[in-house]
């Protein structure tokens, strides 16, 4: 490639571009005016002969260093010496850096934050500068500064927060460890705690407090293909508009140990969901269900006029039974055969039951072990458990206040 050609005016504005640049080295003058360093060291050459400058430097990278003018050699010494310190400084910085990072891994165990960020700024201020902490933990200082003038309010909420914890504790203990959020919520609204719900599962995440699943269901209707035909009267709607008008029942299994089981039969009022009639044995015969609807029959007073809906069970479809729904005044209704939707919040009931009385065991042990766990659940179910229907209350503090709704209107 052919050597450019400059011309001498620019190779004098080179000449007195370095020459007016205390402290100016080749290679950055040579940069600027792109051209080739070893280039610009040969126009300050000459020039310097031209005007008798006796000492000469050497031509970078080819003459010794005894070459090289007094001047320019103490200002090379000057700018490494600046270039030595801004490396010491640079180290500094990187081993602060290290420090601080090795300090910091105890606190960000496994990839979780064990404390935030700004904790740590806040901990080790009195070691490292504010500024430098947040730029290695690569945090805003702005955002630091606010988070300190929020202690105070954090530290109130940090407390609100553990006492509504233990609240939260002692409503999830009575219920057995059954309650989830909405009704941990409800209890505590009811005992005159205003809460969010969503806080309450929050928290509740937080301190592992769940309420308890059921794996699997397992179904127990037997249809009786010889039964007589009987309308369904409820499709599928399961509320009702006062109490005594629409019942329903079906029955669930109760495992015991050694394989063995009993049977509950229920029956509800579908005003309240209140369990009004139930019985208990180790047999799926008539009787089963015939002593839980004359219980209902005891506990309302009367039963007549009032409609029973139940599944296609043999049970529902026996003549005696039959003929004890007549002798009550009770109108029969049943759903589909083989669709569980059709009586969906009886077994949804009975799901309920095993869930919060198992709690993930397999069986209940022994009959007695098994018939006092079932009554005292359905004691407590009437009268205290908190029903999702009734707006988060308890079957007979509904019905109570439907009652005196109606008194009041009366009046």
């Amino acid at each position: 490639m052919a050597m450019k050609d400059y011309s001498d005016e620019f190779r004098a504005g080179a000449v007195a571009l370095y020459e007016s640049a205390p402290g100016a080295i080749y290679k950055s003058i040579a940069a600027d005016l792109g051209v080739n360093r070893a280039t610009l060291w040969e126009w300050v050459l000459r020039d310097r002969e031209r005007r008798g400058v006796t000492a000469v430097a050497a031509r970078p990278g080819v003459r010794s260093r005894e070459a090289v003018p007094s001047a320019d050699r103490d200002e090379r010494v000057r700018q490494l010496e600046a270039r030595v310190a801004e490396l010491e400084a640079c180290e500094c910085k990187v081993a602060t850096e290290r420090d601080i990072l090795r300090m910091a891994a105890k606190y960000f165990r496994g990839g979780e934050l064990v404390i935030s960020r700004f904790q740590f700024v806040d901990g080790h201020r009195d070691t490292y500068e504010v500024k430098g902490l947040c730029q290695v933990l690569d945090v805003n200082r702005s955002s630091y500064y606010m988070w300190l003038a929020g202690a105070e309010a954090r530290a109130a909420r940090q407390h609100k927060g553990r006492v509504l914890a233990e609240e939260i504790r002692e409503v999830h203990g009575e219920s057995g460890g059954a309650y989830g959020s909405p009704r941990v919520t409800a209890e505590l609204r009811g005992k005159g705690r205003r809460v969010n719900e969503k806080r309450v599962a929050r928290i509740m995440r937080t301190f592992s407090f769940t309420g308890i699943r059921l794996s699997r269901r397992v179904r127990t209707t037997v249809p009786v293909p010889a039964a007589s035909p009987v309308a369904d009267l409820f499709q599928r709607d399961f509320t009702a508009a006062e109490p005594g008008l629409k019942y329903m029942g079906d029955i669930t299994y109760l495992p015991l140990e050694n394989g063995e089981f009993l049977y509950l039969a229920t029956v509800l009022d579908c005003f309240s969901r209140e369990v009004v009639g139930w019985s208990i044995a180790d047999h799926m015969r008539t009787g089963l269900v015939a002593d839980a609807l004359r219980m209902a029959a005891a506990t309302r007073g009367r039963l007549d006029g009032a409609v029973f809906h139940s599944g296609h069970g043999a049970q529902y479809g026996s003549r005696a039974f039959a003929g004890l729904c007549d002798q009550l005044g009770v109108t029969r209704s049943m759903g589909a055969v083989g669709t569980s939707a059709d009586n969906a919040a009886c077994e949804s009931f009975h799901a309920s039951l095993k869930r919060e009385t198992l709690q993930g065991t397999h069986d209940y042990g022994d009959a007695g072990t098994c018939r006092r766990t079932v009554f005292a659940w359905l004691t407590r179910y009437n009268t205290r458990r908190r029903h999702s229907a009734n707006g988060q209350l308890s079957p007979n503090e509904y019905e109570r206040r439907h009652h005196t709704a109606k008194l009041t209107l009366a009046a």
